[in-house]
């Protein structure tokens, strides 16, 4: 055989099936393009000369590995579909003559040309886009750059070995496949029937026991760390339990479809479920595939967004007043004379146009919560700290009623022994709470708010408020003594801000005089002080949210096309099947009409399945979003709700049309109205 006609038998291959070759030539040079976007903005001088860029860099490294092993798995997932319908072709060529070495050097050449074009066309695009979401990036930043085409070498010559490594993965495996088959049964391999598979009740009602356990576990579970310490073993059974739903699921639906005579005895639903149940295994993983793939875009949008969206809510949250100066004080010297030494030095750094003073103590401790008492045993709480659950732990802030009171502009009064409560999460039995091995403090009232004083957002775990009359008798009491204060685990703070109409420099410049003021005074000599300023903390906040919101972006354009790819290849692969079916049917009279119909029948039975199953999942996933989205000091629950429906109409819809277009493919070729 002459050299050149195996690049000429690779390219008639490519063409004669472009229907399945150009959207597996598009994917792999969408992925290259998207890895070179990733590798490119991990690696940009423009970000990581921002402020929080290496926040950025950080998670597009991490979005790298991500990419990595989903495009693995899922170029593997495509290149079966061509070589399914590339068997049979193969088949002949062995049989007239060719034999399986020459039939490896089509493969190789077929490999070399969507190779080489996937990756110069990949980066080209990836290249031309990268600095289009290094923009998006920075603007998400609020931050400032000026647009300076630029090529990253490092970023090209990673997504090049890495995806040369997968398409010689794949090769070895296409080579491996034509090997071990003989030329009879790839001739036949798109006429080899499957047998009817059967219903498989016990795993059926496993997958929906499994899904019913990962639903009741994201809805029972109040705390954000242990929402994060069961998020990953919740996705893990939901996802096993989409597969084993819709792959035994299915063919259960099929079943009883055949056994309702009303529904099934009729033209356009006859064909559609009899060749539905001859390929539900194969068709239910396909499905599951899409339902998974949907899920975690909705997710990671929905998180993402609200993250971004709220990030001036979780700033507030943190950081209750402009600028905030916090004080560590000594338990055994806390006085009104020293609060009233730092209040004077403050005040004189306070701008006139201050507004809302915060100035208050409070004296903290970690415990467990046990009915109307909390632990605050050192050893207890540290072996209990250790485990997965963190359900019963809380921090505890005791606020004396002077401070309080000021704070509030409330009029309340205690007596020794009393306190007020403020719990928002946990509810404690009884009148009387008991912290330590102190005396029970009688709760006088529970109050139903608060006054913001940010420490809820820095807290992972429930937060107590205890007013009582002050920070010295009543709080050896409360404690039992002196003896819980010196083996330290009681800390005392006193914390003193202010809002301010400065523009954000000046406010930066103010904290930063105030922080330089306390440094050299002498009560800094006994007092460690810590000052706080929101704008300074702007970017950070805005960089993380940014940084998340644009990893979350890449991913779901990814993870998006793979479904909308895999719905294609299931409507194409299936409409091969089927055609011979159809083809018989129209001999005996079928319209294109009718076709038409039976094909509504068969993708409206199991089409939107996928769509709807992800729209349960996002559904009970959101309580676990909610909590996890506590670690970032987002409270806003009906801006979640907000965007986790505007996510699911904005899918559902592109998932409708998406539908319109691949369910025209499949009767074009079923119908016989074009072929390939």
């Amino acid at each position: 055989m002459k050299l050149h006609l195996f690049p000429k038998l690779a390219w008639e291959g490519i063409r004669k099936n472009k229907r399945l070759y150009i959207p597996y030539i598009i994917t792999c040079t969408g992925m290259i393009m998207m890895h070179y976007i990733v590798f490119s903005l991990a690696v940009s001088p423009v970000l990581l000369a921002l402020r929080g860029g290496e926040t950025i860099t950080v998670m597009m490294e991490l979005g790298a590995w991500i990419l990595g092993i989903f495009a693995v798995l899922f170029l593997f997932y495509t290149n079966s579909f061509l070589m399914r319908r590339r068997r049979k072709e193969f088949g002949l060529y062995n049989i007239l003559g060719m034999g399986k070495l020459s039939i490896s050097r089509i493969l190789l050449w077929e490999s070399l040309y969507t190779a080489l074009f996937s990756a110069l066309v990949g980066s080209g695009l990836g290249i031309a886009l990268s600095k289009l979401f290094e923009l998006l990036i920075v603007n998400l930043m609020s931050g400032d750059v000026s647009y300076t085409f630029s090529v990253s070498l490092s970023a090209v010559g990673s997504t090049l070995r890495l995806y040369g490594v997968i398409f010689l993965l794949l090769l070895l495996n296409d080579l491996r496949q034509i090997t071990v088959s003989n030329p009879v049964a790839l001739l036949n391999s798109e006429n080899a029937g499957e047998k009817a598979p059967k219903a498989n009740w016990f795993w059926g009602c496993l997958s929906v026991i499994m899904l019913l356990g990962a639903y009741y576990l994201a809805v029972s579970i109040q705390e954000p760390l242990a929402a994060l310490n069961w998020f990953f073993i919740a996705v893990a059974v939901v996802i096993a339990a989409t597969y084993l739903l819709f792959i035994s699921g299915s063919v259960m639906l099929c079943r009883i479809l055949q056994k309702c005579k009303q529904y099934y005895y009729k033209a356009n639903h006859f064909v559609s479920v009899s060749s539905m149940a001859f390929r539900m295994k194969r068709n239910g993983a396909g499905l599951a595939s899409i339902c998974i793939l949907l899920t975690m875009v909705l997710v990671m949008l929905t998180g993402s967004m609200c993250l971004y969206l709220g990030t001036e809510d979780s700033l507030r949250s943190r950081y209750p007043m402009d600028i905030q100066v916090t004080v560590w004080l000594d338990t055994e010297e806390i006085s009104d004379d020293q609060a009233d030494a730092m209040r004077q030095l403050l005040q004189s750094q306070t701008p006139a146009d201050a507004s809302q003073i915060m100035d208050y103590r409070y004296a903290g401790v970690t415990g467990l919560t046990r009915g109307d008492r909390i632990v605050t045993d050192p050893d207890q709480v540290g072996e209990f700290s250790s485990v997965m659950s963190l359900e019963g732990l809380a921090q505890v802030y005791f606020i004396p009623l002077a401070d309080f009171n000021r704070m509030t502009g409330a009029e309340e009064s205690l007596s020794p022994g009393e306190a007020l409560l403020y719990s928002p999460k946990l509810v404690f039995p009884g009148s009387a709470l008991q912290i330590g091995s102190g005396q029970p403090l009688a709760i006088r009232k529970e109050l139903d708010t608060f006054f913001d004083t940010g420490m809820s957002a820095m807290d992972m775990v429930s937060t107590v408020y205890l007013v009582i009359p002050d920070l010295g008798s009543s709080l050896d009491a409360a404690l039992g003594s002196k003896d819980s204060m010196e083996n330290g685990i009681v800390y005392a703070r006193w914390c003193y801000g202010f809002n301010t109409e400065l523009p954000p420099e000046e406010q930066i410049a103010l904290s930063q005089r105030i922080s330089e003021s306390l440094a050299v005074n002498e009560i800094s000599r006994i007092c460690y002080s810590n000052v706080e300023c929101l704008e300074d903390n702007r970017v950070d906040f805005y960089s993380s949210n940014g940084g998340v919101l644009a990893l979350g972006i890449l991913l779901s354009i990814v993870f998006l096309s793979a479904a909308v790819l895999i719905i294609y290849y299931k409507q194409i692969s299936e409409g091969y099947e089927d055609q011979a079916r159809f083809s018989i049917m129209q001999r005996v009279g079928m319209t294109k009409k009718e076709i038409r119909r039976s094909i509504n029948s068969q993708m409206l039975t199991v089409f939107f399945l996928p769509l709807i199953t992800a729209g349960v999942h996002l559904g009970f996933a959101f309580p676990f979003i909610q909590k996890l989205l506590l670690f970032f000091n987002l409270w806003n629950e009906k801006l979640l709700i907000a965007i986790a429906l505007g996510c699911f109409l904005i899918f559902a819809l592109l998932y409708v049309a998406v539908y319109r277009v691949t369910s025209n493919a499949f009767f074009s070729i079923v119908s016989g109205a074009r072929e390939d």
